[in-house]
Protein backbone atom coordinates (compact mmCIF):
# COMPACT_ATOMS: atom_id res chain seq x y z
CA UNK A 1 0.00 0.00 0.00
CA UNK A 2 1.29 3.44 -0.85
CA UNK A 3 1.98 6.24 1.89
CA UNK A 4 0.43 8.73 0.65
CA UNK A 5 2.95 12.02 1.03
CA UNK A 6 5.10 9.93 1.98
CA UNK A 7 7.97 12.21 4.19
CA UNK A 8 11.92 11.80 4.00
CA UNK A 9 13.93 13.86 7.00
CA UNK A 10 17.66 13.51 6.50
CA UNK A 11 20.10 14.69 8.91
CA UNK A 12 22.37 17.01 8.27
CA UNK A 13 25.39 17.79 10.78
CA UNK A 14 29.12 18.90 11.18
CA UNK A 15 31.33 17.60 8.25
CA UNK A 16 28.40 14.88 7.10
CA UNK A 17 29.25 13.56 3.86
CA UNK A 18 27.75 15.53 0.56
CA UNK A 19 26.57 12.33 -1.52
CA UNK A 20 25.57 10.64 1.43
CA UNK A 21 22.77 12.96 2.13
CA UNK A 22 22.32 14.93 -1.45
CA UNK A 23 21.52 11.84 -3.88
CA UNK A 24 18.87 10.19 -1.35
CA UNK A 25 17.40 14.39 -1.44
CA UNK A 26 18.00 13.97 -5.38
CA UNK A 27 15.86 10.71 -6.25
CA UNK A 28 12.69 12.38 -4.05
CA UNK A 29 13.42 15.43 -5.54
CA UNK A 30 13.15 14.15 -8.79
CA UNK A 31 10.52 11.47 -7.82
CA UNK A 32 8.42 14.20 -6.85
CA UNK A 33 8.08 15.57 -10.39
CA UNK A 34 5.79 12.30 -10.82
CA UNK A 35 3.97 12.78 -7.70
CA UNK A 36 4.19 16.30 -6.08
CA UNK A 37 3.28 14.56 -2.59
CA UNK A 38 6.57 13.39 -1.80
CA UNK A 39 8.61 15.58 0.37
CA UNK A 40 12.21 15.43 1.45
CA UNK A 41 13.60 18.19 4.02
CA UNK A 42 16.92 18.73 6.10
CA UNK A 43 16.27 18.14 10.09
CA UNK A 44 19.74 19.47 12.19
CA UNK A 45 20.04 20.01 15.94
CA UNK A 46 19.25 23.58 15.76
CA UNK A 47 17.99 26.27 12.36
CA UNK A 48 21.70 27.45 12.31
CA UNK A 49 23.74 26.98 9.09
CA UNK A 50 25.37 23.35 9.22
CA UNK A 51 29.10 22.67 7.71
CA UNK A 52 29.15 19.63 6.08
CA UNK A 53 32.17 18.26 4.04
CA UNK A 54 33.98 20.11 1.54
CA UNK A 55 32.78 23.57 3.26
CA UNK A 56 29.89 23.19 1.75
CA UNK A 57 26.48 25.08 4.25
CA UNK A 58 23.39 23.92 4.20
CA UNK A 59 20.08 25.70 5.71
CA UNK A 60 17.83 22.66 7.74
CA UNK A 61 14.20 23.21 7.56
CA UNK A 62 13.68 21.73 10.84
CA UNK A 63 15.30 21.71 14.34
CA UNK A 64 15.17 18.77 16.43
CA UNK A 65 12.94 20.81 19.09
CA UNK A 66 10.21 21.07 15.64
CA UNK A 67 9.66 17.58 15.80
CA UNK A 68 8.42 16.93 11.91
CA UNK A 69 6.34 14.81 11.01
CA UNK A 70 7.89 12.00 8.46
CA UNK A 71 7.95 8.55 7.35
CA UNK A 72 11.64 8.41 7.15
CA UNK A 73 14.73 9.61 9.05
CA UNK A 74 18.01 9.25 7.05
CA UNK A 75 21.68 9.57 9.05
CA UNK A 76 24.14 10.11 6.18
CA UNK A 77 28.03 9.24 6.91
CA UNK A 78 31.31 11.75 7.09
CA UNK A 79 34.03 12.03 9.25
CA UNK A 80 31.26 13.78 11.51
CA UNK A 81 29.41 10.55 12.30
CA UNK A 82 32.57 10.11 14.95
CA UNK A 83 30.91 12.64 17.15
CA UNK A 84 27.48 12.15 16.19
CA UNK A 85 27.89 8.88 17.94
CA UNK A 86 28.43 10.45 21.16
CA UNK A 87 25.60 13.18 20.47
CA UNK A 88 22.62 12.89 23.46
CA UNK A 89 20.64 14.95 21.76
CA UNK A 90 20.24 12.73 18.60
CA UNK A 91 19.83 9.64 19.94
CA UNK A 92 17.23 11.34 22.13
CA UNK A 93 15.39 12.65 18.93
CA UNK A 94 15.91 9.04 17.35
CA UNK A 95 13.84 7.30 20.36
CA UNK A 96 11.24 10.08 20.45
CA UNK A 97 10.38 9.03 16.42
CA UNK A 98 7.01 6.83 16.01
CA UNK A 99 7.38 3.11 15.64
CA UNK A 100 6.35 3.39 12.04
CA UNK A 101 8.84 6.10 11.20
CA UNK A 102 11.60 3.98 9.26
CA UNK A 103 14.78 4.26 10.64
CA UNK A 104 17.64 4.72 7.83
CA UNK A 105 21.44 5.06 6.99
CA UNK A 106 23.88 5.65 4.11
CA UNK A 107 27.16 4.40 4.75
CA UNK A 108 29.10 4.97 8.52
CA UNK A 109 25.70 6.16 9.39
CA UNK A 110 25.18 3.25 10.45
CA UNK A 111 27.75 3.76 13.24
CA UNK A 112 25.03 5.79 15.24
CA UNK A 113 22.53 3.41 15.04
CA UNK A 114 25.55 0.77 16.19
CA UNK A 115 26.25 2.84 18.89
CA UNK A 116 22.72 2.85 20.27
CA UNK A 117 21.99 -0.62 20.03
CA UNK A 118 19.62 -0.83 17.14
CA UNK A 119 21.65 -2.86 15.02
CA UNK A 120 21.42 -5.71 17.38
CA UNK A 121 20.38 -9.02 16.34
CA UNK A 122 19.69 -7.18 12.85
CA UNK A 123 21.66 -7.32 9.48
CA UNK A 124 23.50 -4.13 8.62
CA UNK A 125 26.03 -3.15 6.11
CA UNK A 126 28.32 0.10 5.74
CA UNK A 127 31.00 1.22 3.27
CA UNK A 128 33.28 -1.34 2.17
CA UNK A 129 36.30 -0.02 0.46
CA UNK A 130 38.93 1.89 2.51
CA UNK A 131 40.40 5.35 1.75
CA UNK A 132 43.93 5.61 2.07
CA UNK A 133 44.19 6.16 5.59
CA UNK A 134 41.63 3.47 6.67
CA UNK A 135 44.04 1.34 4.46
CA UNK A 136 46.68 1.64 6.63
CA UNK A 137 47.91 0.49 10.16
CA UNK A 138 46.25 3.58 11.34
CA UNK A 139 42.90 3.13 10.34
CA UNK A 140 40.41 0.28 10.16
CA UNK A 141 37.48 -0.13 7.13
CA UNK A 142 34.20 1.15 8.23
CA UNK A 143 32.39 -2.02 7.64
CA UNK A 144 35.11 -3.52 10.03
CA UNK A 145 34.46 -0.84 12.24
CA UNK A 146 30.47 -1.17 12.55
CA UNK A 147 31.06 -4.64 13.46
CA UNK A 148 33.12 -3.84 16.33
CA UNK A 149 30.85 -1.20 17.45
CA UNK A 150 27.21 -4.02 17.01
CA UNK A 151 28.90 -7.00 18.02
CA UNK A 152 25.62 -8.53 18.14
CA UNK A 153 24.34 -7.21 14.00
CA UNK A 154 25.26 -9.77 11.96
CA UNK A 155 27.27 -7.70 9.18
CA UNK A 156 26.35 -7.78 5.17
CA UNK A 157 27.90 -6.99 2.11
CA UNK A 158 24.87 -5.99 0.46
CA UNK A 159 24.55 -2.43 -1.25
CA UNK A 160 21.17 -2.22 0.83
CA UNK A 161 19.83 -4.09 3.71
CA UNK A 162 16.33 -3.88 4.65
CA UNK A 163 15.68 -5.11 8.15
CA UNK A 164 12.22 -3.59 8.86
CA UNK A 165 12.37 -0.70 10.28
CA UNK A 166 15.80 0.01 10.01
CA UNK A 167 17.43 -0.13 6.53
CA UNK A 168 21.04 1.01 5.94
CA UNK A 169 22.90 1.23 3.07
CA UNK A 170 26.58 0.70 2.01
CA UNK A 171 28.94 3.17 -0.21
CA UNK A 172 29.52 6.47 -0.19
CA UNK A 173 27.16 6.67 -3.98
CA UNK A 174 24.74 3.99 -2.50
CA UNK A 175 22.17 6.82 -1.29
CA UNK A 176 20.86 6.24 -4.38
CA UNK A 177 19.96 2.96 -4.34
CA UNK A 178 18.37 3.46 -0.88
CA UNK A 179 16.51 6.50 -2.29
CA UNK A 180 15.53 4.83 -4.69
CA UNK A 181 14.62 1.69 -2.32
CA UNK A 182 12.42 4.47 -0.09
CA UNK A 183 10.29 4.96 -3.00
CA UNK A 184 9.74 0.37 -2.77
CA UNK A 185 9.27 0.73 0.66
CA UNK A 186 6.42 4.20 0.22
CA UNK A 187 4.82 1.70 -2.18
CA UNK A 188 5.75 2.48 -5.18
CA UNK A 189 5.97 0.29 -7.89
CA UNK A 190 8.55 -0.72 -10.41
CA UNK A 191 7.89 1.01 -13.25
CA UNK A 192 7.84 4.14 -11.26
CA UNK A 193 10.99 3.76 -9.41
CA UNK A 194 12.28 2.63 -13.15
CA UNK A 195 10.78 5.65 -13.91
CA UNK A 196 13.03 7.99 -11.74
CA UNK A 197 15.84 6.24 -12.47
CA UNK A 198 15.48 7.06 -15.99
CA UNK A 199 14.69 10.70 -15.83
CA UNK A 200 17.81 10.69 -13.89
CA UNK A 201 19.86 9.13 -16.34
CA UNK A 202 20.70 6.21 -13.83
CA UNK A 203 18.93 3.62 -14.85
CA UNK A 204 22.17 1.41 -16.63
CA UNK A 205 23.39 1.83 -12.94
CA UNK A 206 20.65 1.24 -11.48
CA UNK A 207 20.42 -2.11 -13.17
CA UNK A 208 23.65 -3.05 -11.66
CA UNK A 209 22.49 -2.58 -7.96
CA UNK A 210 18.55 -2.53 -8.16
CA UNK A 211 18.70 -6.39 -6.81
CA UNK A 212 21.78 -6.28 -4.26
CA UNK A 213 19.39 -6.00 -1.48
CA UNK A 214 19.19 -7.92 1.64
CA UNK A 215 15.79 -8.38 3.74
CA UNK A 216 15.45 -9.73 6.88
CA UNK A 217 14.23 -13.10 6.54
CA UNK A 218 11.69 -12.65 9.37
CA UNK A 219 9.97 -9.82 11.22
CA UNK A 220 12.20 -8.13 13.72
CA UNK A 221 12.02 -5.90 15.96
CA UNK A 222 14.15 -3.07 17.05
CA UNK A 223 16.57 -3.40 20.25
CA UNK A 224 16.49 -2.02 23.45
CA UNK A 225 18.14 1.06 23.22
CA UNK A 226 21.61 1.14 24.78
CA UNK A 227 21.36 4.94 26.94
CA UNK A 228 24.90 4.62 27.72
Amino acid sequence: MRTAGFRLGVYVFKDAEIIDYAAPCGVLSVARRLDPELDVFLVAESLRPVQTQAGITVLPNYAFADRPAMDAFLIPGGFGTRQEMHNRNLHDFIRGLPEDCLLTSVCTGSWIYARMGLLDGLPATNRKEPDRIEASHLGKTPIDRLAELAPACRISHARVVDAGRVVTAGGISSGMELGLHLLRRAGYDEPFIHSVARVMEYQRAYALYEHDIEYVTQPATVPELITA
